[in-house]
Protein backbone atom coordinates (compact mmCIF):
# COMPACT_ATOMS: atom_id res chain seq x y z
CA UNK A 1 0.00 0.00 0.00
CA UNK A 2 1.30 3.25 -1.06
CA UNK A 3 2.64 5.50 1.87
CA UNK A 4 1.80 9.58 2.32
CA UNK A 5 3.86 11.92 3.47
CA UNK A 6 3.58 15.46 4.46
CA UNK A 7 6.50 17.63 4.29
CA UNK A 8 6.45 20.95 5.22
CA UNK A 9 8.69 23.65 4.24
CA UNK A 10 8.77 21.12 0.90
CA UNK A 11 10.11 23.88 -1.25
CA UNK A 12 13.58 24.97 1.50
CA UNK A 13 16.81 23.05 1.17
CA UNK A 14 16.03 19.98 3.53
CA UNK A 15 11.95 19.95 2.85
CA UNK A 16 12.93 19.64 -1.20
CA UNK A 17 15.44 17.10 -0.88
CA UNK A 18 12.92 14.81 1.24
CA UNK A 19 10.15 15.69 -1.46
CA UNK A 20 12.84 13.90 -3.83
CA UNK A 21 14.29 11.14 -1.83
CA UNK A 22 10.98 9.86 -0.40
CA UNK A 23 9.45 10.11 -3.52
CA UNK A 24 11.54 7.74 -5.06
CA UNK A 25 11.02 5.89 -2.10
CA UNK A 26 7.26 5.21 -3.49
CA UNK A 27 6.02 7.48 -0.95
CA UNK A 28 3.41 10.31 -2.27
CA UNK A 29 4.41 12.92 -1.05
CA UNK A 30 2.12 16.76 0.13
CA UNK A 31 4.31 19.49 0.33
CA UNK A 32 3.65 22.69 2.53
CA UNK A 33 5.47 26.09 1.66
CA UNK A 34 3.93 29.72 1.72
CA UNK A 35 7.25 31.01 0.65
CA UNK A 36 7.93 32.92 4.03
CA UNK A 37 11.80 32.75 3.17
CA UNK A 38 11.79 35.84 1.28
CA UNK A 39 9.41 37.66 3.36
CA UNK A 40 12.05 36.75 5.92
CA UNK A 41 14.85 37.67 3.65
CA UNK A 42 13.89 39.24 0.13
CA UNK A 43 13.78 37.87 -3.41
CA UNK A 44 17.37 36.19 -3.68
CA UNK A 45 15.65 33.85 -0.96
CA UNK A 46 12.55 33.02 -2.58
CA UNK A 47 12.00 29.69 -3.03
CA UNK A 48 9.71 29.31 -5.88
CA UNK A 49 12.03 28.21 -8.60
CA UNK A 50 12.04 25.16 -6.31
CA UNK A 51 8.46 24.45 -5.99
CA UNK A 52 8.09 24.35 -9.85
CA UNK A 53 11.12 22.09 -10.48
CA UNK A 54 9.18 19.48 -7.80
CA UNK A 55 6.50 19.92 -9.69
CA UNK A 56 8.44 18.97 -12.82
CA UNK A 57 10.09 16.54 -11.44
CA UNK A 58 7.19 14.70 -9.34
CA UNK A 59 3.86 14.39 -11.28
CA UNK A 60 1.66 13.63 -8.37
CA UNK A 61 3.20 16.19 -5.70
CA UNK A 62 0.50 17.56 -4.06
CA UNK A 63 1.78 21.76 -2.85
CA UNK A 64 -0.46 23.75 -0.72
CA UNK A 65 0.76 27.34 -0.14
CA UNK A 66 -0.35 27.03 3.76
CA UNK A 67 0.79 28.88 6.65
CA UNK A 68 2.13 26.17 9.23
CA UNK A 69 0.34 28.66 12.42
CA UNK A 70 -3.00 28.36 10.80
CA UNK A 71 -4.91 25.89 12.75
CA UNK A 72 -7.99 25.62 10.12
CA UNK A 73 -6.04 24.88 7.32
CA UNK A 74 -3.85 22.65 8.86
CA UNK A 75 -6.34 20.77 10.84
CA UNK A 76 -8.28 20.26 7.49
CA UNK A 77 -5.27 18.73 6.32
CA UNK A 78 -4.95 16.09 8.29
CA UNK A 79 -8.70 15.26 8.41
CA UNK A 80 -8.87 14.64 4.61
CA UNK A 81 -4.98 12.82 4.52
CA UNK A 82 -4.01 9.28 6.26
CA UNK A 83 -0.35 10.45 7.05
CA UNK A 84 1.78 8.28 7.59
CA UNK A 85 5.29 10.51 7.99
CA UNK A 86 5.68 13.90 9.09
CA UNK A 87 8.99 15.60 8.34
CA UNK A 88 8.55 19.41 9.25
CA UNK A 89 11.61 21.06 8.35
CA UNK A 90 9.38 24.44 8.16
CA UNK A 91 10.76 27.45 10.00
CA UNK A 92 12.36 30.88 10.56
CA UNK A 93 16.03 30.05 10.44
CA UNK A 94 17.91 33.42 10.93
CA UNK A 95 19.53 34.59 14.35
CA UNK A 96 19.55 37.82 13.33
CA UNK A 97 16.16 37.97 12.14
CA UNK A 98 14.76 36.75 14.86
CA UNK A 99 15.85 39.59 16.83
CA UNK A 100 13.82 41.76 14.71
CA UNK A 101 10.71 40.39 14.99
CA UNK A 102 10.42 37.87 18.01
CA UNK A 103 6.77 37.12 17.96
CA UNK A 104 7.25 36.23 14.05
CA UNK A 105 10.14 34.14 14.98
CA UNK A 106 8.39 32.27 17.77
CA UNK A 107 4.69 31.92 16.50
CA UNK A 108 6.81 30.44 13.24
CA UNK A 109 9.32 27.91 15.14
CA UNK A 110 6.88 27.29 18.18
CA UNK A 111 3.20 27.89 17.98
CA UNK A 112 3.64 26.38 14.46
CA UNK A 113 5.54 23.47 15.61
CA UNK A 114 2.43 22.90 18.13
CA UNK A 115 -0.18 23.51 16.22
CA UNK A 116 1.44 20.07 13.77
CA UNK A 117 1.90 18.29 16.61
CA UNK A 118 -1.47 18.51 18.29
CA UNK A 119 -3.07 17.64 15.00
CA UNK A 120 -0.77 14.73 14.84
CA UNK A 121 -1.70 13.46 18.12
CA UNK A 122 -5.57 13.99 16.99
CA UNK A 123 -5.50 12.46 13.10
CA UNK A 124 -2.17 11.07 12.83
CA UNK A 125 -1.19 9.04 16.02
CA UNK A 126 0.57 6.58 14.09
CA UNK A 127 2.53 8.57 11.98
CA UNK A 128 6.20 9.10 12.47
CA UNK A 129 6.91 12.86 12.98
CA UNK A 130 10.45 14.11 12.42
CA UNK A 131 11.37 17.73 13.46
CA UNK A 132 14.41 19.48 12.22
CA UNK A 133 15.55 21.26 15.21
CA UNK A 134 19.08 22.80 15.67
CA UNK A 135 22.39 22.92 17.06
CA UNK A 136 21.76 26.42 18.30
CA UNK A 137 19.46 24.55 21.35
CA UNK A 138 22.64 24.47 23.16
CA UNK A 139 22.80 28.29 22.71
CA UNK A 140 26.60 29.55 22.98
CA UNK A 141 28.04 26.50 25.85
CA UNK A 142 30.78 25.57 23.08
CA UNK A 143 32.30 28.54 23.03
CA UNK A 144 33.35 28.22 26.45
CA UNK A 145 35.23 25.05 25.90
CA UNK A 146 39.22 25.02 26.11
CA UNK A 147 39.40 26.13 22.14
CA UNK A 148 42.91 26.68 20.51
CA UNK A 149 43.66 29.13 18.52
CA UNK A 150 45.33 27.38 15.28
CA UNK A 151 46.17 29.51 11.61
CA UNK A 152 43.45 29.23 10.02
CA UNK A 153 40.77 27.66 12.49
CA UNK A 154 39.78 27.01 16.62
CA UNK A 155 40.57 23.43 17.66
CA UNK A 156 39.80 21.23 20.53
CA UNK A 157 42.92 19.39 22.03
CA UNK A 158 42.89 14.99 21.10
CA UNK A 159 42.10 14.38 24.23
CA UNK A 160 39.43 16.33 25.12
CA UNK A 161 35.73 14.92 25.30
CA UNK A 162 34.51 16.36 22.99
CA UNK A 163 37.23 16.43 20.40
CA UNK A 164 35.49 14.16 17.74
CA UNK A 165 32.48 16.14 18.13
CA UNK A 166 29.86 17.50 20.19
CA UNK A 167 27.27 14.93 21.87
CA UNK A 168 23.14 15.45 23.41
CA UNK A 169 25.01 15.43 26.84
CA UNK A 170 25.67 19.06 26.65
CA UNK A 171 23.55 21.51 28.52
CA UNK A 172 20.70 23.47 27.37
CA UNK A 173 20.78 25.72 30.24
CA UNK A 174 22.69 28.81 31.39
CA UNK A 175 23.99 29.89 27.85
CA UNK A 176 23.20 32.92 25.45
CA UNK A 177 20.78 31.36 22.57
CA UNK A 178 19.71 33.91 20.26
CA UNK A 179 16.16 34.54 20.32
CA UNK A 180 16.27 32.34 17.50
CA UNK A 181 17.75 29.54 19.57
CA UNK A 182 14.92 29.72 22.09
CA UNK A 183 12.12 29.43 19.67
CA UNK A 184 13.48 26.72 18.26
CA UNK A 185 14.19 25.06 21.91
CA UNK A 186 10.80 25.37 22.11
CA UNK A 187 9.70 23.72 19.41
CA UNK A 188 12.26 21.10 20.10
CA UNK A 189 10.74 20.35 23.92
CA UNK A 190 7.63 20.12 22.58
CA UNK A 191 8.42 17.46 19.93
CA UNK A 192 9.98 15.34 22.66
CA UNK A 193 7.32 15.78 25.35
CA UNK A 194 4.95 14.79 22.55
CA UNK A 195 6.64 11.83 22.16
CA UNK A 196 7.25 10.59 25.97
CA UNK A 197 3.95 12.18 27.38
CA UNK A 198 1.62 10.96 24.53
CA UNK A 199 3.88 7.31 23.33
CA UNK A 200 3.95 9.22 19.71
CA UNK A 201 6.43 8.22 17.66
CA UNK A 202 8.83 11.69 17.58
CA UNK A 203 12.43 13.00 16.72
CA UNK A 204 14.27 15.70 16.94
CA UNK A 205 17.40 16.18 14.67
CA UNK A 206 19.38 19.02 15.84
CA UNK A 207 21.62 19.53 12.74
CA UNK A 208 24.70 21.70 12.34
CA UNK A 209 25.24 23.32 8.97
CA UNK A 210 22.75 21.94 6.54
CA UNK A 211 23.77 22.55 2.81
CA UNK A 212 23.32 21.12 -0.69
CA UNK A 213 22.69 22.72 -4.05
CA UNK A 214 18.59 23.07 -3.15
CA UNK A 215 19.67 25.98 -0.83
CA UNK A 216 19.06 29.54 -1.83
CA UNK A 217 21.48 31.02 0.35
CA UNK A 218 21.41 34.82 1.42
CA UNK A 219 23.92 36.34 4.04
CA UNK A 220 21.42 35.85 7.02
CA UNK A 221 21.33 31.96 6.49
CA UNK A 222 23.10 29.53 4.18
CA UNK A 223 26.16 30.52 4.20
CA UNK A 224 28.50 27.94 2.07
CA UNK A 225 25.53 28.19 -0.66
CA UNK A 226 26.13 32.59 -0.68
CA UNK A 227 29.84 31.89 0.12
CA UNK A 228 30.02 30.27 -3.80
CA UNK A 229 27.07 32.68 -4.88
CA UNK A 230 29.40 35.58 -4.07
CA UNK A 231 32.41 34.41 -5.49
CA UNK A 232 30.68 33.95 -9.13
CA UNK A 233 28.79 36.86 -8.95
CA UNK A 234 31.99 38.94 -7.72
CA UNK A 235 30.08 40.28 -4.57
CA UNK A 236 31.97 41.05 -1.62
CA UNK A 237 31.37 38.44 1.55
CA UNK A 238 31.49 39.53 4.89
CA UNK A 239 33.07 37.44 7.87
CA UNK A 240 31.33 38.44 11.24
CA UNK A 241 33.86 38.32 14.42
CA UNK A 242 36.41 35.12 15.28
CA UNK A 243 39.00 36.21 13.03
CA UNK A 244 37.27 34.29 10.05
CA UNK A 245 38.56 31.03 11.79
CA UNK A 246 35.14 29.57 13.48
CA UNK A 247 34.65 26.04 12.51
CA UNK A 248 31.42 24.56 11.28
CA UNK A 249 30.38 20.85 10.54
CA UNK A 250 28.00 20.49 7.08
CA UNK A 251 25.70 18.00 6.49
CA UNK A 252 24.55 17.58 2.99
CA UNK A 253 20.97 17.19 2.89
CA UNK A 254 20.95 14.16 1.19
CA UNK A 255 22.86 12.11 4.24
CA UNK A 256 19.90 14.38 6.56
CA UNK A 257 17.10 12.79 4.17
CA UNK A 258 18.40 9.62 4.65
CA UNK A 259 18.96 9.35 8.25
CA UNK A 260 15.45 10.33 8.77
CA UNK A 261 14.46 7.20 6.28
CA UNK A 262 16.53 5.03 8.93
CA UNK A 263 14.35 6.47 11.95
CA UNK A 264 11.08 6.16 9.83
CA UNK A 265 11.88 2.29 9.20
CA UNK A 266 12.88 2.14 13.07
CA UNK A 267 11.21 4.76 15.02
CA UNK A 268 10.98 5.80 18.66
CA UNK A 269 9.53 8.03 21.04
CA UNK A 270 10.87 11.55 21.97
CA UNK A 271 14.07 10.91 21.01
CA UNK A 272 16.83 13.25 20.31
CA UNK A 273 19.63 13.05 18.08
CA UNK A 274 22.89 15.57 17.08
CA UNK A 275 23.11 15.10 13.36
CA UNK A 276 25.90 16.95 10.99
CA UNK A 277 29.03 16.34 9.19
CA UNK A 278 31.06 15.83 11.71
CA UNK A 279 34.80 14.89 11.36
CA UNK A 280 34.10 13.82 8.05
CA UNK A 281 32.95 16.65 6.83
CA UNK A 282 33.73 20.08 8.57
CA UNK A 283 35.46 23.61 7.79
CA UNK A 284 36.92 27.12 8.98
CA UNK A 285 35.50 30.26 7.45
CA UNK A 286 38.95 30.90 6.73
CA UNK A 287 39.23 27.47 4.78
CA UNK A 288 35.99 27.39 2.99
CA UNK A 289 37.04 30.64 1.35
CA UNK A 290 39.98 29.29 0.37
CA UNK A 291 38.53 25.72 -1.34
CA UNK A 292 35.80 28.09 -2.91
CA UNK A 293 37.90 30.23 -4.46
CA UNK A 294 39.99 27.62 -5.78
CA UNK A 295 36.83 25.48 -7.48
CA UNK A 296 35.90 28.39 -8.76
CA UNK A 297 39.25 29.14 -10.15
CA UNK A 298 38.75 33.03 -9.26
CA UNK A 299 39.37 35.28 -5.96
CA UNK A 300 36.57 36.00 -3.39
CA UNK A 301 36.31 39.95 -2.82
CA UNK A 302 35.42 39.74 1.23
CA UNK A 303 35.31 41.99 4.09
CA UNK A 304 35.95 41.04 8.01
CA UNK A 305 33.62 42.72 10.46
CA UNK A 306 34.98 42.93 13.82
CA UNK A 307 31.68 41.62 15.68
CA UNK A 308 30.17 37.94 15.71
CA UNK A 309 26.72 37.72 15.57
CA UNK A 310 24.75 37.09 18.96
CA UNK A 311 25.14 33.23 20.58
CA UNK A 312 27.20 32.29 17.26
CA UNK A 313 29.93 29.31 17.74
CA UNK A 314 33.35 29.67 17.23
CA UNK A 315 33.36 25.90 17.16
CA UNK A 316 30.87 23.19 15.98
CA UNK A 317 31.40 19.93 15.25
CA UNK A 318 28.84 17.01 15.83
CA UNK A 319 29.18 13.62 17.30
CA UNK A 320 26.81 11.56 15.35
CA UNK A 321 27.80 8.41 17.73
CA UNK A 322 24.11 8.41 19.24
CA UNK A 323 22.42 8.25 15.99
CA UNK A 324 24.93 5.49 14.52
CA UNK A 325 24.87 3.38 17.33
CA UNK A 326 20.20 2.91 16.90
CA UNK A 327 21.22 3.36 13.17
CA UNK A 328 23.76 1.76 12.10
CA UNK A 329 23.35 1.15 8.20
CA UNK A 330 23.43 4.65 8.36
CA UNK A 331 26.26 6.97 7.26
CA UNK A 332 27.79 10.36 5.73
CA UNK A 333 28.50 10.29 2.04
CA UNK A 334 29.23 13.93 1.26
CA UNK A 335 32.33 15.48 2.84
CA UNK A 336 32.78 19.54 2.56
CA UNK A 337 34.81 18.94 -1.07
CA UNK A 338 31.92 17.34 -2.86
CA UNK A 339 29.25 19.50 -1.12
CA UNK A 340 30.98 22.67 -2.41
CA UNK A 341 31.97 21.36 -5.69
CA UNK A 342 28.20 20.39 -6.51
CA UNK A 343 26.95 23.56 -4.93
CA UNK A 344 29.41 25.35 -7.32
CA UNK A 345 28.63 23.30 -10.81
CA UNK A 346 24.84 23.98 -9.54
CA UNK A 347 25.33 27.68 -9.27
CA UNK A 348 26.99 27.83 -12.26
CA UNK A 349 24.05 27.14 -14.45
CA UNK A 350 22.10 29.74 -12.55
CA UNK A 351 24.68 32.21 -12.39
Amino acid sequence: MEKLALITGSCGLVGSECVRFFSKKGFKVIGIDNNMREVFFGKDASVKWNKTKLKEEIPDYKHFDIDIRDQKSIEKLFKENKFDLIIHTAAQPSHDWAAQEPFTDFTVNANGTLVLLENLRKYAKDAIFIFTSTNKVYGDKPNYLPLVELKKRFELPKNHRYYKGIDESMSIDNSLHSLFGASKLAADILVQEYGKYFGLKTACFRGGCLTGPYHSGVELHGFLSYLVRCCIKGKVYNIYGYKGKQVRDNIHSYDLANAFYHFYKKPRCGEVYNIGGGRFSNISMLEAIELVEKICKKKLDYEYVDKARTGDHMWWITDNSKFQAHYPRWKLTYDITRILEEIYLYQRKVY
